[in-house]
């Protein structure tokens, strides 16, 4: 499985990726991205979506939440309050790292776990 990671317009093209390709696709994080751009794809989408949205970019932010209420993916909205829509403060791109490090984190640690259900099934019929 991959993670996809959008910025900007790019976002809707991880999203549609993540839509056509489910099996594929493990999470998707977006910064600062335009999710509304992937259209009918957003209900489309699986995978576990992280928006990172900066908390100074109002109309991204707007754009960001009302994707998210159209995502039937379990996803989550992660606010940098003073960021602006470049991320330009290295403290700011350093809380989007370490908020996408923990959104994969879980994610691989959730599949880590189901594939170890699936061998206990396996080798104790259970």
């Amino acid at each position: 499985p991959v993670v996809l990671f959008g910025a900007g317009t790019g976002t809707a093209a991880a999203l549609t990726a993540a839509a056509e390709r489910p099996e594929r696709v493990l999470a998707v994080v977006s910064r600062d991205g335009r999710p509304d751009l992937a259209g009918d794809a957003l209900e489309q989408v699986q995978a576990p979506v992280l928006l990172v949205v900066g908390g100074q970019d109002h109309e991204i932010l707007r754009l960001n939440q009302d994707a998210a209420r159209r995502l039937r993916a379990p996803h989550a909205l992660h606010v940098v309050p003073d960021a602006t829509h470049l991320f330009e403060d290295p403290r700011a791109l350093a809380q989007v790292s370490a908020a996408a490090r923990r959104w994969c984190d879980e994610r691989l640690r959730a599949l880590a776990e189901e594939e170890e259900r699936e061998r206990d099934l396996e080798t104790h019929g259970r």
